[in-house]
Formats: structure tokens, sequence, C-alpha cells
């Protein structure tokens, strides 16, 4: 394999990376200094995943829920599931379903070849039949139903009903009791076959390690052969609800909202450039640090837990400020309000250089997190960026730019979710 060399001076970080021949990509970043090592084997293969190309390019819906549902039965085997391996050697594991992606990681201090041996042959050895799939089913049928008394989830997902009624974005991660009940183990080995394909797959490891040595364990460990990538299915004009509004009741103590402020996009995912410049606007308007924040907090609109992010990812994008708050109505219209008014006088250069060195900052620290830098370099490489081109954007953007990008939010464009305590 040919090995890539990616150097940050001011980090004082370097990330190798290498192609396996299967198409795998390899991202090892190692800190001498630190006694731990973290691994994340992942697939560009997540919830919104619910379709599956087929020979003809046409495409073919799959139940929800697919990605998730793999992601448990994976750490199984015949003999006995992963977590007890790892437990041999001393190693945390886990594994995650986003949106866009699955993964499984460990982080451990000793015994670290062992453990990557585990993570790989798991990962690459699938074991389904009728029976556990079933019991399955119960399991994760719970957790549904579960995460339905959860307010940050349902404001959440209640509020994504009306902004992307039609995308798979809307659905739960798990899926629905009725979706799961479709998934059998013939599903899941296609399904398998498709999405686990090692050139859909990264490997990212940063820590304490031997680089040659895992580059030569992770070469002759890799099974599979180079396959085509699985295409994913986009729609640039996924339709919205014509609900502007949507209110649950939970037992919850307070109010609780999220406004949503849907963008319409012609591509399937926005540039590195265009996410860091909806986080340097949000900071600016939104963020601790101005006037806005200090005035909701001052009035008792909201607390501390009012935060403003963007949600984007393939298909989907869109601005959600949320919180407590117990008059959702009025603070979401004060949201809006305050964009169109920014949008009238633009941003000004000291606060836009004051909150592009924030998030400058806020990046490079998270470099000092080894899982943190992990999941970095393999969310850069399925989004099509090299190591360290998130912090490089970071310095390079203007004012202009921001401006520019700061006209096209239309808070027309936008809906509301409240939950609400019991009566």
């Amino acid at each position: 394999m040919k090995i890539t060399e990616y150097r940050d001076d001011i980090l004082g970080d370097v990330v190798y990376t290498a192609k396996h021949s299967s198409g795998l990509e390899i991202r090892l970043m190692p800190k001498d200094n630190y006694d731990s090592v973290y691994a994340l084997f992942s697939v560009n293969y997540g919830s919104i995943d619910t379709h599956i190309q087929q020979k003809n390019g046409s495409f073919k819906a799959i139940p929800a829920g697919t990605a998730h549902f793999l992601e448990h039965k994976l750490f199984e085997s015949e003999e006995l599931d992963a977590f007890e391996l790892f437990q041999r050697t001393g190693a945390y594991a886990n594994a995650f379903t986003s949106f866009d992606c699955t993964a499984y990681l460990f982080k451990g201090s000793e015994r670290t070849e062992e453990s990557l041996g585990y993570l790989l042959d798991f990962v690459q050895n699938p074991y389904f039949t009728a029976e556990t799939v079933q019991k399955e089913q119960g399991i994760i049928g719970q957790e549904i139903r579960m995460y339905k008394d959860m307010p940050d989830w349902e404001v959440l997902f209640n509020l994504l009903s009306l902004l992307y009624p039609k995308h798979p974005v809307s659905t739960d991660i798990a899926g629905t009791q009725e979706s799961i009940a479709k998934i059998d183990d013939k599903l899941l080995y296609k399904l398998y076959d498709t999405f686990y394909n090692p050139a859909n797959m990264c490997i990212a490891i940063v820590g304490k390690m031997d680089k040659d040595a895992v580059f030569k364990q992770i070469e002759k460990s890799i099974l599979r052969k180079k396959q085509p990538i699985p295409e994913r299915k986009f729609d640039p004009k996924t339709p919205k609800s014509k609900e502007k509004y949507i209110e649950e009741r939970l037992s919850v103590a307070r109010k609780q909202f999220a406004l949503g402020i849907r963008e319409d996009i012609e591509k399937p995912e926005l540039s590195l450039e265009e996410e860091e410049i909806s986080d340097i606007l949000l900071e600016i308007i939104f963020g601790k640090n101005s006037d806005f924040y200090r005035k909701v907090i001052d009035e008792g609109l909201t607390t501390t837990e009012f935060s403003a992010t963007l949600f984007n990812g393939h298909g989907y994008s869109a601005y959600i400020i949320s919180g407590p708050s117990e008059n959702p109505e009025k603070l979401a219209d004060m949201v809006k309000k305050e964009i169109a008014r920014v949008q009238k006088t633009g941003i000004d250069k000291e606060d836009f250089e004051r909150a592009r060195r924030e998030l400058y900052g806020r990046s490079v620290r998270m470099y000092d997190d080894i899982g943190a830098s992990a999941n970095i370099l393999a969310a850069m490489y399925f989004s099509g960026y090299k190591p360290f081109e998130d912090i490089n954007i970071l310095k390079k953007l203007t004012l202009a730019k921001v401006n520019k990008r700061l006209k096209t939010i239309d808070v027309k464009n936008s809906a509301l979710s409240v939950i609400l305590p019991m009566e």
C-alpha cells in the first residue's frame, strides 16, 4: 500500500493514509504522548439508507432501521459475542448508528494488536439466523418505545416530520415497530454484502501505536475484494409539510421547543466550507457571546440549554434552534426576527473574526481527544476531504463568504416543534 503523509504544524500532528487493494481507506494519527488508542471501523451506511440500488440503476425500498439492526447483530457470533472478546484485553468496545453512518470502535491501553484483530474480525464476519433476528426485533422494539418518552428525541423527530416528511431522516434511527418486523436474516445478509463493502468503509485509529505494524495488520486482515461503491438515492425536491407547528405532551417539568429552518439544496450534501460558514453564523447570531443570547436569558425566555446548530447530511440541511421555554412561540418569533435583522445589517468584521477564532480554537482542541479525532478523520473521508482540511478551511474563510451565505437563510421555510408537560 502507498502511504501518504499529512502534517499540520500548528497542531503538531501527522496523519498517515493508505488505500487498501479492497478500496478500504485507512487513516492513522499516532500520538506518542498518549497511553491509549482509539480505533474506529465505520461504514458509509446509516438510517437514511432506506433504498438499495438495483443492477439496472433503479432503487428498491428496504425497511427503515436496517443499519441500526445490523449494528446490533454484528456483535454476535455462533460462539460468543464480541464484547466478551474485548473483555480479555481490557478494552472498551461499543458501536453506534447515525443518520449517515455506522461505526464500531474500541479504546484501550494494552494489547492493542489483539483488540484490533477482534474489531477487524467481527465486523467482517456476520452471523444471522431467523431465531436471533426475531429475538433482536423484540429488543429493538423496546428501544424504540423507550426513545418515544425522551423529550429531546421527540421534539427533534416531530420537527423533522414537518421539515422532511418524505425523507428517511424524519424516521427514528432504529426504525419503527412496523419496519423492523419486515427484517429477516436473508435481508440482513444482502444488505451487509451491499453496504459493508471495504470501498464503502474507513478505519481511523488515533493514539499510541506502531503505525507500520498497524498498517501491516490491517492489510493482511481485510477479507473482501474491491467492489463498486453503493449509490445513495437523492431527491433534490423532497417535499415539506404544509403544517408549520406540531406539539406533543410528555412527562416533562417544562416546555421544550425546536425551531427548524429548512435549507433547500440542489446537491446531495453541503460543502465543508458551507458547513463551517453556517457554524460561524450561528455562533455570531445565537452563541453565548451574542446580544440575542443574553437578551433571552435575561428576560427568562429560556435557559443556558438554549442552542443553535446546523443539522445536515445527505439530502437534508436545516438550522435548528432549540431549548426549554415557557413561551416557545414568542421565542421562535424572536429568533426569526433576529435573523432577518442581521440579514439587513450584515455581519461586521469584528464579530466575524471573533467567531472564526472561536471555532478554529474549538476545532483544534477536538484533535486533543483521540475519540473525537478518529470520528473527524472518518467523517472527513466519507465527505471527500483530506485530513486537516476542516481547520485549513477555517483559516481561509472570508467575511464576504459569510455574508453571502447569510442571505440564503429563508425564515419563511421554517416549522416549530413543542413538547408540553402532561395536563
